[in-house]
């Protein structure tokens, strides 16, 4: 497959998951293409070669002037297009793209597409288990789990279910979602975007040409601003409205998800805690209405669903204290969120927080208020520890070199009744493989206990 060979030459950027991804798809489709690689010598490069041998894979520092012999570069999301070899080509008149352009290229079906700041893998799982409850052949991917091109290797489903982060949107053009969210917006990714105004920005290119915006009435960041024509609803924690899915509480005080008048499943019902989890919900709701899934279906799946993992993930309850794991807070909006969901379960009891990694060149403000009003204590580890200590204010703070110790400290601060949760308010590099892997210690420290 050589470069040069064609008029329609394609540069794959990045030999991750997705990069990998795309040139699966470009072979199964015969359209000649070659890779580069910022590394010298990224994982699984032998592997590749051997699968794609007359493939030019060239590694390290990025040719602009290799890359500007490309009519199209797809940009792996790991790769920032800021770089100045990708900007060179770009301004010469090279076409950026990256997976999901290439996906929505070859589908006619459907597609609900989500992003946000935090539980954009919650509320992805989560409709896509209620199309599945309503019989639908439902491919669910993106971000989460399986990449988009690989989703097409045994043909088109009948609906798509996206998960989509702000990296993947920045070289997305024409998505034209059916059913398009941003569940919230906070911040996050810092040290790849300029400022906030970027990263918003990065993220609302999920609406472009959208049929349907589902908003967060509790977030005015999510709102976009939309040509004549696009139908909208919400979702909020408050009362539910005409085309706005909330909660109603009954005569006999029990809160329900309703939308308009009509009260649709006790909250005492979900297996997910929290009030972030309702708004999860909420929102999956909003999303799978828009979209035409069938009400029935949509309940009965939300009953039986029970989260994901490191994701407020309810691990033990030990001498009358409860472990939840959610390593999935790498930022600091999805710590503020795990504290307000569960906090105001707990009546007088309080959480003692894990937190601390690498902070992704964010500020940790925002944590000060909910430790304020729910926390008891926190445990720190990390390379930011520092930096998180300075705004917790009064409450007691103790320093971890691992998560064993972590958990035995949280341990000891807790009282009955209390909650520890990991919910590090940072990226895991700094001393795990991934937050999975940080999740897992958890896990594993808790059930030693």
């Amino acid at each position: 497959m050589s470069l040069i060979a064609s008029d329609n030459r394609r540069i794959i950027i990045g030999l991750g998951a997705t990069g990998i991804s795309c040139a699966r798809h470009l072979a199964r489709k015969g359209v000649p293409f070659a890779v580069v690689d910022t590394r010298e010598n990224p994982a699984g490069l032998e592997d590749f070669k051997a699968a794609f041998p007359d493939v030019d894979v060239r590694c390290g520092e990025l040719d602009a002037d290799y890359l500007t012999q490309a009519s199209e570069l797809i940009v792996s999301p790991g790769v920032a297009i800021s770089h100045p070899a990708i900007r060179a080509a770009a301004d010469k008149g090279v076409h950026l793209c990256g997976d999901i352009d290439l996906f929505i290229r070859e589908i006619n079906a459907p597609v609900i597409a989500i992003t946000g700041s935090n539980a954009k893998s919650t509320v992805t799982t989560l409709v896509g288990e209620m199309a599945a409850a309503a019989g639908i052949d439902v491919g669910v991917g993106g971000n989460l789990g399986t990449p988009v091109l690989d989703m097409l290797a045994e043909g088109e489903q009948a609906l798509y279910v996206l998960e989509l982060s702000s990296f993947q949107l920045e070289t997305c053009h024409d998505l034209r979602a059916n059913v398009a969210t941003v569940l919230n917006i906070s911040p996050d990714h810092q040290d790849r975007y300029p400022d906030m105004q970027a990263y918003y920005q990065a993220k609302h290119r999920i609406f472009r040409g959208c049929g349907h915006a589902v908003v967060n009435r509790d977030d005015a960041l999510t709102s976009p601003l939309l040509p004549k024509g696009v139908t909208t609803s919400a979702f909020h924690l408050g009362r539910a409205d005409l085309n706005l899915f909330g909660v109603t509480r009954d005569d006999t005080g029990n809160d329900w998800l309703a939308v308009g008048q009509e009260k649709l499943l006790p909250v005492s019902e979900l297996k997910i805690r929290g009030q972030h989890n309702v708004a999860n919900a909420l929102a999956a709701l909003a999303l799978g209405k828009a979209a035409g899934l069938p009400m029935e279906a949509m309940l009965e799946a939300l009953r039986k669903f029970g989260g994901l993992k490191h994701r407020c993930q309810w691990v033990a309850d030990k001498a009358g204290v409860s472990y939840f794991n959610d390593s999935k807070g790498t930022n600091v909006g999805a710590t503020v969120a795990a504290l307000d969901g569960l906090g105001p379960t707990l009546g007088d009891a309080r959480i003692v927080l894990i937190a601390g990694g690498d902070g992704k060149g964010a500020e940790f403000d925002d944590l000060a208020a909910p430790l304020a009003r729910y926390g008891r204590a926190v445990v720190l580890i990390g390379t930011d520890a520092p930096r998180i200590r300075e705004v917790v204010g009064a409450i007691e703070c103790r320093d971890a070199s691992d998560m064993d110790e972590a958990v035995t400290l949280a341990t000891e601060m807790a009282e009955e009744g209390d909650i520890v949760l990991l919910s590090p308010a940072c990226a895991s590099f700094d001393m795990f493989k991934n937050f999975n892997a940080r999740g897992d210690m958890f896990i594993a420290a808790v059930e030693k206990l």
